[in-house]
C-alpha cells in the first residue's frame, strides 16, 4: 500500500506539472465517456429496462399473423377476446383496450380530452391498482351496466384540486354522466401512449358480437409456468373455436375469414411498447462506442509523446533495478487516473447531453420517462473508465516498460535520429482512428443522402401552405340523428368560411399523415370473386366536399364530392390514382365503375380520381385509398353512416396565429357551444412528425461524426506536429543546404495523406460491413452508395492535408541557425 501511495502522489504530480497535457486527455476522455453514458442511458431505459409492472417480463401482447393479407401484426378482435379469456390455458387473465377522444362537458368551458376504453380485466393484468377507489368490476364492463369512469392522477389534480371526495360524483363524458369510481396513482403510466386522462369500461355485448373487428389492442398475463411458445400454441389452438362460435358480420361469409389463415402472435408486452426503435438505438450506440475508441486512441497518442520524453528517464530507473512490471503499473495507474477523472467529468457532462438528446429526440420515442443516469448508468461509467485506462494505458505501458537501458541511454543523445520504430505504434494509432472516423462519415452522408431523397418525393398535396388542423367531435348522446349532425358540421364550415382570412375549409376523418384511417376490403362490380379469393386492403378516408381543394391534392379525373352527394346519401366513392390504376388501367377507365365493401352495401359509382397521396410516411410508397362522404346508407353493413368525430382544415395565410384561432373558436361555438377543440396543429406537423425519426438519426449520426472527424485529424495533427519537433535539426540542415521550404512542407503532407489514405482503405473495409446495418434506415440510396464514399474519401483527405500543413509550416519556418544551435 505504501509503495501504491507513493507511485499515486508522483502520478498526481506529473499530471498537475503538466496543466495542458491533463487539461487535454482528460476533456477527450470527458467527451468520449459523456456522450456514451448519456446514448447508454437511452438505451437502456428504452430497451432494456423492465416496464413499471409487477413480474413484467409475464406481460404478453395478443396478436395475430394473417398470411393472407400479408399482415404480422393483426390486432384482437371482441370475438377472439371472448373465446380466449373463457378457453384459455395459458393467461391469468386477458384484457382488451382501444384508444379513444371524448367531450367533457358541464363543468367550465368544454374540453376534448384523450381517453382509454378498456375491459374489466385489463388494468388487473398489469397489476397496478387505484390509488383512490376500485378497478372496473365484472358488472361494470356488462352491457347496459351504470356508466361509470377511472380519472388519471394528473386529470384528478387538474379537474377536481385532488379532492379525495371525488369518488361517487358524476363526469359528463360525451354527453352521458359517469361516476367516478377510482383514481390510478402518479406513478402509473399506461404502456407508452400519450397518456390517457380517463378509463372507460368498454361493454362489449357477447350476444351481439361477430366475426372480424380487429380494431382493439390485448394484452394479458402468463401463468408462472407457461412460456410464450407455449401461450402461441394455445392461442393456434383457440382460433379455429373462434371461427366456429361467432357468426359473420351482414354481407361477409365465414370463408372469407377462414381465408385469412390467421395464426398466433403471442409476443412480449416489452415489444408493443418499443416497437422498431431498438435497431435505430444500438447503431447510435455503436457510432458513440466508435467515437470513444477514437478518443481512446486519441490519448493513447498523447501518452506515447508523454512516455517518449521520459524514455531516458525510465532507462535510467531500469538500469537502477526497476522491474518492467513496477514500470507498467505505474503507466497503468496514470491512464487509470486519467481515465476514472475523464469519467467523473463525462458523467457530468452526460447529464446535459441527456437533457439534449430526450429534447432532440423524436416524437414518439418511447419510455421516455424511463430514461435517466442510475445506478446501471454508473456502473456502466465505471466500466467504461476501466475500459478506457486499459485501453490508451496498455500501449505505452508495454512499449516502453521493456526498455532495455543501454538503447534508451544512447537514443537519449542529441546526435541521434529517431528511429522508425518510434513512430510506427503512434502511425498505427492515427491509421485506426482515422479509419473509424471515415466509418462514421459514411454512416452520416448516407443518412443526408436519405434525408434528401425524401424531401424530394412529392407527398402528393400541398406542404408548402398555411392549413390549420383541429379535431371535433359530436356525441350520440348530444346530437343522435346524423342528418342533424352533417347539418351542424356544414354550419361550422360556414362559419369558417366566413372568416375573412380563410380561403378554403372542409372536414375529413384524417389528414394525410395523421395515422387516422384504417384499411378494410373493397371489392369491385366487374371483378369475379366466386374462385374465393380475396379482395386487397384499402386505406379509408370520408371526405366532406372542398377538402381534395382545401388540402391540395388534385382530382385527376371526375369530380369532387358535393353537398347534394353526402345529404342525398347518393352512392358514390372516389379512388386514388393507383388504386384506379390498379383495377383498371388508368384513371379516366375508372370513372362509372362500382365499389363496395361488403354485400349487403350498395354499389357506389366511382365518381372521381384522386391523386396519389403518401399517408404512411415519405419512405413508404403511397397507398391505394378509397374516398367516401362523410355521410352513407348502407355501408359496412350500417343502415347510416356517419363521421362524428372529424379533423376540420382551414386553409388561409394567417393558419397557425393566435388570432385566427379565437376567431375559429367563437365560428365552432357559435353554432355549438358545447364541441370542444383538440388536437390543434398546422398541417406540416405531420409532415415533420414522419420525417422525425431519420432527421433525428442523421442529427446524432451527424454529431458521432463531427466528433470523430475532430478527434481523427487533432491525432493526425499531433502525429505530425511531433514529428516535426523530433526532426527540427534535420530540418535545419536540409534548409541551411538549400532544400526549399515548399518541398519539406510537402514531404509532411504527404507523410498525413499516406497514413490518411490506409486509414480510408481500412475505413472502406470495415464501411462495407456496418453499413448494412443502415439498410432498413436508407430510402433510395445504396449502403455502398458512391458519391458517398467519394465524398467523404475527400472531405477527409482535405481536413488531413489540413492538419498535416499547419504544424510543417510552423517547423519550416524556423531559421536553421537558430535550429541547430538549440539542437
Amino acid at each position: 500500500m505504501e509503495l501504491f501511495s507513493n507511485q499515486l502522489r508522483q502520478v498526481v504530480r506529473r499530471l498537475l506539472h503538466a496543466p495542458m497535457f491533463t487539461l487535454v486527455t482528460l476533456l477527450t476522455v470527458a467527451i468520449g465517456v459523456g456522450a456514451n453514458i448519456a446514448v447508454f442511458s437511452v438505451v437502456e431505459g428504452v430497451l432494456l429496462k423492465p416496464l413499471p409492472y409487477p413480474h413484467a417480463e409475464k406481460l404478453v401482447g395478443l396478436w395475430h399473423k394473417a398470411p393472407a393479407l400479408h399482415l404480422d401484426n393483426l390486432n384482437m378482435a371482441p370475438s377472439n377476446y371472448f373465446i380466449y379469456r373463457e378457453q384459455n390455458h395459458s393467461f391469468t387473465d386477458i384484457g382488451l383496450y382501444q384508444g379513444d377522444s371524448v367531450s367533457v362537458t358541464g363543468q367550465t368551458s368544454p374540453e376534448q380530452v384523450r381517453a382509454l376504453d378498456v375491459t374489466d380485466g385489463l388494468l388487473p393484468v398489469l397489476g397496478v391498482p387505484p390509488m383512490l377507489g376500485r378497478w372496473f368490476s365484472h358488472a361494470d364492463d356488462a352491457p347496459g351496466s351504470p356508466n361509470t369512469i377511472l380519472l388519471s392522477y394528473g386529470y384528478w389534480q387538474r379537474r377536481f384540486g385532488g379532492s379525495r371526495s371525488v369518488l361517487g360524483q358524476n363526469l359528463k363524458v360525451d354527453g352521458k354522466l359517469r361516476q367516478i369510481i377510482g383514481v390510478m396513482p402518479q406513478s402509473f403510466r399506461f404502456l407508452d401512449w400519450e397518456q390517457p386522462e380517463l378509463f372507460l369500461p368498454l361493454q362489449l355485448d357477447r350476444n351481439k358480437t361477430t366475426l372480424g373487428e380487429f380494431s382493439y389492442e390485448g394484452m394479458a398475463r402468463l401463468r408462472p409456468s407457461v412460456t410464450q411458445e407455449a401461450a402461441n400454441r394455445d392461442v393456434a389452438r383457440m382460433i379455429p373455436t373462434v371461427w366456429g362460435s361467432f357468426p359473420p358480420p351482414p354481407g361477409f361469409s365465414l370463408t372469407l375469414f377462414k381465408q385469412l389463415n390467421m395464426q398466433a402472435n403471442v409476443r412480449p408486452l416489452r415489444q408493443d411498447v418499443v416497437g422498431d426503435v431498438g435497431s435505430l438505438l444500438w447503431i447510435l450506440m455503436g457510432s458513440i462506442g466508435v467515437v470513444l475508441l477514437i478518443a481512446c486512441a486519441n490519448v493513447a497518442n498523447l501518452l506515447l509523446v508523454r512516455a517518449e520524453g521520459r524514455h531516458q528517464e525510465l532507462a535510467v530507473c531500469s538500469a537502477l533495478g526497476a522491474s518492467r512490471a513496477r514500470i507498467a503499473g505505474e503507466f497503468l495507474l496514470e491512464s487509470f487516473v486519467i481515465g476514472l477523472a475523464g469519467s467523473a467529468l463525462g458523467l457530468t457532462l452526460a447529464w446535459g447531453a441527456l437533457r439534449l438528446l430526450i429534447a432532440m429526440a423524436p416524437e414518439g420515442l418511447p419510455r421516455v420517462h424511463d430514461i435517466g443516469i442510475d445506478l446501471p448508468g454508473l456502473a456502466f461509467t465505471a466500466g467504461v473508465a476501466l475500459l478506457c485506462s486499459l485501453l490508451f494505458g496498455c500501449i505505452p505501458a508495454l512499449r516502453y516498460a521493456s526498455a532495455r537501458p543501454g538503447t534508451g541511454m544512447r537514443e537519449g543523445g542529441r546526435t541521434l535520429s529517431q528511429g522508425r520504430e518510434r513512430h510506427r505504434t503512434r502511425n498505427i494509432l492515427v491509421v485506426v482512428q482515422v479509419s473509424l472516423a471515415f466509418v462514421l462519415l459514411i454512416c452520416s452522408g448516407l443518412m443526408i443522402r436519405t434525408f434528401r431523397a425524401l424531401t424530394h418525393v412529392a407527398p402528393g398535396y400541398d406542404t408548402t401552405a398555411p392549413i390549420l388542423t383541429l379535431h371535433i367531435d359530436i356525441p350520440e348522446a348530444e346530437i343522435p340523428d346524423p342528418v342533424k349532425v352533417v347539418r351542424t358540421q356544414s354550419a361550422i364550415l360556414d362559419k369558417l368560411a366566413a372568416i375573412p382570412s380563410v380561403t378554403s375549409a372542409a372536414l375529413a376523418n384524417s389528414v394525410p399523415m395523421d395515422g387516422g384511417a384504417w384499411h378494410d376490403p373493397v371489392y369491385a362490380q366487374d371483378r369475379n370473386y366466386t374462385d374465393g379469393s380475396m379482395p386487397a386492403l384499402r386505406l379509408f378516408k370520408f371526405y366532406s366536399p372542398g377538402m381534395f381543394r382545401t388540402l391540395g391534392i388534385p382530382l385527376v379525373a371526375g369530380r369532387d364530392f358535393t353537398w347534394t352527394d353526402t345529404y342525398d346519401k347518393l352512392p358514390v366513392a372516389i379512388v386514388s390514382e393507383n388504386f384506379a390504376r390498379e383495377y383498371w388501367g388508368s384513371a379516366q377507365k375508372a370513372l362509372g365503375r362500382r365499389i363496395r365493401v361488403s354485400t349487403k352495401d350498395d354499389w357506389r359509382e366511382v365518381i372521381g380520381v384522386a391523386g396519389d397521396v403518401h399517408d404512411e410516411g415519405m419512405s413508404k410508397d403511397a397507398p391505394t385509398i378509397a374516398y367516401w362522404p362523410i355521410m352513407m346508407n348502407h355501408f359496412e353493413s350500417n343502415d347510416v353512416q356517419v363521421r362524428r368525430y372529424v379533423m376540420l382544415a382551414i386553409r388561409g395565410p394567417l393558419a397557425g396565429s393566435q388570432g385566427l384561432m379565437n376567431q375559429v373558436r367563437q365560428a365552432v361555438w357559435s353554432v355549438d357551444a358545447n364541441l370542444p377543440l383538440a388536437d390543434v396543429h398546422p398541417l406540416d406537423y405531420y409532415y415533420t412528425k414522419s420525417m422525425a425519426r431519420t432527421s433525428f438519426t442523421l442529427a446524432m449520426l451527424g454529431v458521432a461524426a463531427g466528433m470523430a472527424l475532430l478527434l481523427g485529424i487533432v491525432g493526425l495533427y499531433g502525429v505530425i506536429a511531433y514529428s516535426a519537433s523530433q526532426r527540427r535539426r534535420e530540418i535545419g540542415i536540409r534548409i541551411a543546404l538549400g532544400a526549399q521550404r515548399n518541398r519539406i512542407i510537402g514531404m509532411f503532407v504527404q507523410q498525413g495523406l499516406v497514413l490518411t489514405a490506409a486509414g480510408i482503405v481500412c475505413g472502406i473495409l470495415v464501411a462495407l460491413a456496418v453499413t448494412r446495418l443502415l439498410s432498413s434506415l436508407l430510402f433510395h440510396v445504396s449502403p455502398i452508395d458512391p458519391i458517398t464514399y467519394g465524398c467523404a474519401c475527400l472531405a477527409l483527405s482535405a481536413a488531413a492535408a489540413l492538419a498535416s500543413y499547419i504544424p510543417s509550416r510552423r517547423t519550416t519556418a524556423v531559421d536553421p541557425v537558430e535550429a541547430l544551435r538549440a539542437e
